[in-house]
């Protein structure tokens, strides 16, 4: 599984960074970016919920 994000919704808000530093950071510039995109078994119920708490609806999980 993989954590992918539309760049065209994303605002940057960081509540994915803050519920999941080691996956999502923001750039000098502050956008996304994902440190991460594979996500391991044992986190894909974290990365659901940090997914369900996107407030533009820009993270999914594929």
């Amino acid at each position: 599984m993989r954590i992918k994000a539309d760049f065209d919704l994303c605002e940057s808000n960081a509540v994915c960074v803050g519920m999941a530093p080691d996956v999502f950071d923001l750039d000098d510039n502050d956008y996304l970016v994902i440190l991460q995109e594979e996500v391991p078994d044992d986190r894909l119920e974290e990365m659901r919920q940090v997914v369900a708490n996107c407030p533009k609806a820009a993270l999914s999980i594929e």
